[in-house]
């Protein structure tokens, strides 16, 4: 959490291209929970999160910013799209389900954080129980000098085990039944409980014999496992991350505009919709949501929604749950230029993962400067004619004009191929400017 604005702004700017004010906004909302971290309890209580409302068409970077935060930040964060929740009473999702979400988040979080602070722990304890295996202990009456080889050949095996010598050695294996949670929780947590507990009887019943066969290599992976049941108190983990969900956590709300119900529209009472937004009233103002793990309070929660508003419009959302998301930043449509920086100047970018995907095949892909101006410039005129689908239809476009070169892989092994302009407009050009074709292709 202790980035500075600045820093995530920089962050984010390997993935995302413009869209300066979004990226401005939510540095400054994360900066802030740093900040409110570093106060008084007393006056922590006061500072409430200023949720943030991102509008924009679709494929402008809306959701990327949303998955590059995850990767991020060490916080516990989950992406939810708003249409899959109905108002409580019908079937389908409730909205508490995803204050529960974010919990297990926050665990999966903290686990990994108490494993990684164990690591040394686990990995003795998977060492020692495959060595013993492979390599059962003298009896007590054994020689000194049988002591003495037997230690020298525990420390070779110890060795071997480690660089992956005998992961192809079959050992047999006492597997313990390790209690796998229920993690429905869209279930209300009273039942969640009852459902465990059915499924502890009926493991408890279960007589079959825990003693496998199989591999070093696989051994290890359960072991691990067996060793972090074993090494770690999860009942204070579930307790610091409920703490840690309540304090830092952030919900990226995709799709609101898609509960939001336009003043023309007619079905006002779509329990999907309107009676969503009510739901969602006291869970972004502030309240108590019962999980199986403890109650959390909702306060300082940091939500994020996002949608492109193209039928309905912000006003459109009942005005409580307007006043709640009082930040609003508009994201840009992509101009050609941009769409050419997202080919060019992104981490991992498009051209980057087909030249990559292809190497596998051994074909060095190469793409000329103008082939990447013309493929923007393409994209975008696709864009106006058709609907615009923002950075979207760069896969579209690149599929269609590497489909040949990918299918014929084989018969290029070991060669460069150079994707120039030429190529890009003859299998584009047509397919662009014939308004029926490029909706049904492009």
């Amino acid at each position: 959490m202790n980035l500075t604005p600045k820093e995530i702004v920089e962050y984010l700017d390997q993935y995302v291209i413009s869209q300066k004010d979004a990226k401005k906004t939510i540095a400054l909302a994360l900066r802030t929970r740093y900040r409110r971290m570093q106060l008084s309890e007393e006056l922590q209580s006061e500072i409430m999160p200023k949720n943030i409302l991102m509008i924009g068409s679709t494929g402008v970077g809306k959701t990327e910013i949303s998955r590059r935060l995850a990767k991020m930040m060490k916080v516990p964060f989950i992406k939810v799209e708003a249409s899959k929740y109905t108002e409580v009473g019908f079937v389908g999702r409730d909205v508490e389900s995803m204050i529960r979400d974010l919990v297990i988040a926050s665990i999966s979080i903290l686990k990994e954080e108490k494993e990684e602070q164990n690591k040394e722990k686990i990995e003795n304890y998977v060492l020692n129980k495959i060595v013993e295996k492979l390599l059962p202990p003298l009896p007590e009456s054994a020689s000194q000098s049988k002591k003495d080889d037997y230690q020298r050949l525990l420390e070779v095996m110890e060795r071997r085990v480690n660089d992956g010598g005998m992961d192809d050695k079959i050992i047999e294996l006492e597997v313990d039944k390790i209690h796998v949670e229920f993690s429905d929780t869209n279930l209300p947590p009273e039942m969640a409980k009852v459902q465990e507990s059915f499924s502890k009887i009926f493991e408890s019943m279960n007589k079959e014999d825990r003693k496998k066969e199989l591999s070093v290599k696989d051994a290890k992976s359960i072991l691990r496992v067996e060793a972090s049941h074993k090494l770690l108190d999860m009942n204070s983990i579930n307790a610091e991350a409920i703490k840690r969900a309540e304090d830092g956590g952030i919900i990226f709300l995709d799709e609101i505009d898609k509960i939001a119900i336009s003043s023309k529209s007619q079905g006002r009472n779509d329990p999907s919709k309107e009676g969503v937004q009510r739901d969602l009233l006291p869970i972004v103002e502030g309240s108590s949501v019962t999980t199986k793990y403890g109650v959390i309070n909702t306060d300082h929660i940091l939500f994020i929604a996002a949608g492109a508003f193209h039928v309905t419009k912000p006003s459109d959302l009942i005005p409580e749950l307007q006043g709640r998301f009082p930040l609003r930043v508009e994201l840009e449509s992509l101009t050609e230029e941009t769409l050419y920086k997202i080919l060019t100047q992104t981490q991992n970018s498009l051209l980057k993962q087909y030249e990559a995907l292809l190497g596998v095949e051994d074909v060095k892909l190469i793409f000329e400067d103008e082939a990447i101006r013309a493929i923007a410039k393409l994209s975008h005129r696709a864009n106006e004619i058709t609907e615009d689908i923002g950075a979207r239809r760069l896969h579209t476009v690149l599929e269609r004009v590497l489909e040949d070169v990918s299918f014929n892989a084989h018969e290029h092994k070991g060669k460069e191929f150079v994707i120039k302009s030429e190529l890009i407009h003859e299998k584009l050009d047509l397919i662009v400017e014939d308004d029926n074709l490029s909706r049904y292709i492009l």
